[in-house]
Parts: C-alpha cells; sequence; structure tokens
C-alpha cells in the first residue's frame, strides 16, 4: 500500500516536471522555429536531478535521471511534427533507506507545431499534442491513459537576442485509482525564456517558468530558473547544457541537463 502510494506522489511529480520535447535544449521553453520543408532533426538529451526534504525529522531524498530521443519532420516550411521517446530511471530514500526504485520507458509524446504568423521578428505558433500510455502505470512511469495538450509559443527576434514566450495546457487522464485519487488532471504552464549569441556559434541562455502542481496535496506550484549555453560546432550540429534550480519546494532541487541536436 505504501508502494501504491508514493508511486502515485511519484507521479505527480513527474508530471509537474514535465517539459516540452521539442523546445531548443537545455530550455523548457519552445521558440516557433521549425525545421523546413523535408529536413529532420534528432536531438539525444539527459538529465539528472535531486530533491531533498525533511519534515518532523524524517528526509526523504529523491532523484531522478532521464533519457530522450526526439525526433523532429518538417512537414512544410512552418510546421513540423515531432515524436519524443523518454526513459526514466528514479529512487525514493527515507532517512537514507530506499523505499522506490524504478527505471523504463515513459509515456511518448507525438506533437504538431505549426507557425502561423511572422513579420518584423516576431513570430507565433501553436503546438498541440498527445502523450500514448507506453510507460508502466504500475511503477509510477506512466499514467495508463492518453493524455493531450496544446501549448501557445511567441518568439521575438532582434539582432543576437530572441526571447520566447509559452503559454499551455496539459489535460491528463489516469488508468490507476490511486494515481487518480492524488493528482489534478488540468494542468496549465507559463514560462519565458531568453537567449543571446554572446560570441559566434556561442549562446547563453535563460529561463524561467511556473507550472500547476498536479499533485492534490500540494497548494505549492513547481517553478524554476534555468541557465545555460549552446554551442553550434557545425550549422547542423548543436551542443548544449545547463543547470536548473528550482524556486519553490515543489520543484527539484537542483537538475543538470545536456544534449546534442543533429539537423539533416
Amino acid at each position: 500500500m505504501m508502494k501504491t502510494i508514493v508511486m502515485a506522489v511519484f507521479v505527480a511529480l513527474t508530471l509537474g516536471m514535465a517539459d516540452p520535447v521539442s523546445a531548443a535544449h537545455p530550455l523548457i521553453t519552445d521558440d516557433t522555429g521549425t525545421q523546413g520543408k523535408g529536413k529532420f532533426q534528432i536531438e539525444m538529451n539527459g538529465e539528472y536531478g535531486a530533491d531533498k526534504e525533511t519534515v518532523e525529522g524524517v528526509t526523504v531524498k529523491e532523484t531522478e535521471s532521464e533519457a530522450s530521443a526526439t525526433f523532429s519532420w518538417g512537414v512544410t516550411e512552418d510546421t513540423d511534427i515531432v515524436l519524443g521517446l523518454p526513459r526514466r530511471d528514479f529512487t525514493i530514500k527515507e532517512n537514507g533507506a530506499a523505499i522506490a526504485s524504478e527505471s523504463g520507458l515513459s509515456d511518448l509524446s507525438l506533437e504538431y507545431k505549426h507557425r502561423f504568423f511572422e513579420k518584423d521578428g516576431l513570430s507565433m505558433a501553436v503546438k498541440p499534442g498527445i502523450t500514448l500510455p507506453t510507460g508502466g502505470e504500475e511503477r509510477g512511469l506512466g499514467t495508463g491513459k492518453p493524455s493531450y495538450g496544446i501549448l501557445f509559443i511567441t518568439t521575438k527576434e532582434a539582432g543576437p537576442w530572441a526571447i520566447h514566450a509559452n503559454i499551455g495546457y496539459t489535460h491528463n487522464e489516469y488508468k490507476l485509482q490511486a494515481d487518480e485519487d492524488a493528482n489534478k488532471k488540468g494542468i496549465w504552464h507559463a514560462s519565458l525564456a531568453t537567449e543571446v549569441e554572446v560570441v559566434k556559434d556561442l549562446k547563453a541562455v535563460a529561463n524561467i517558468g511556473t507550472e500547476r502542481n498536479a499533485d492534490k496535496a500540494s497548494d505549492s506550484n513547481p517553478a524554476f530558473l534555468l541557465g545555460g549555453f549552446i554551442y553550434s560546432l557545425r550549422e547542423n550540429l548543436d551542443f548544449d547544457a545547463g543547470v536548473k534550480t528550482g524556486l519553490s519546494d515543489a520543484e527539484t532541487d537542483l537538475t543538470v541537463l545536456a544534449g546534442v541536436a543533429m539537423r539533416f
């Protein structure tokens, strides 16, 4: 029974930390850029996060790592189809003793990104998407049912600078009654990011955002601050790294991110 409750709570925490799969890593906030008709992008990203809380003398430490592959296909000049394949590993310890530990494939995501406006450096896009229940819901790696959402994206470019804003909503369904009882179905998201080319082929990036906490038992919403860089080794090959810190108790204390993107 205790493990079932822990899994339900972890599902809520995982949903609260869910990131858009096609943002320019390490950013959480997506931009309006698309691949172009007939072009492709493959991203391989990884992250590791750790969170620790002590309540009434009991210390709970959670660690999570994620490795994901994202495939983007330019259907038209301003439209992409994006497929995300994530794998998660997590461990929860109470006073140093492991009470839950799982690893495996999480829920697959499929998104349709369309840029519908572009003028004088200002562009707007919409990105609806669904997740498919490929993760093991009994092990805290998925919801057990398909979910859906939509993200509205705005980008403003001016010289070496770019600013991106996201507002989104995700609706989750749950297969297990424990997850249904512990988690909220409707999750909103709002975030803002900026990037600037500091030297040729090197961009510094920063990101801030928040979203509704999926955990019904919590009154605190996850909020984060992120900093990092993107280095273009070649025109079609980028490397990135970043560090994300929690601005609220509901957010993971510290997460380290790294990735590579290849276009062809």
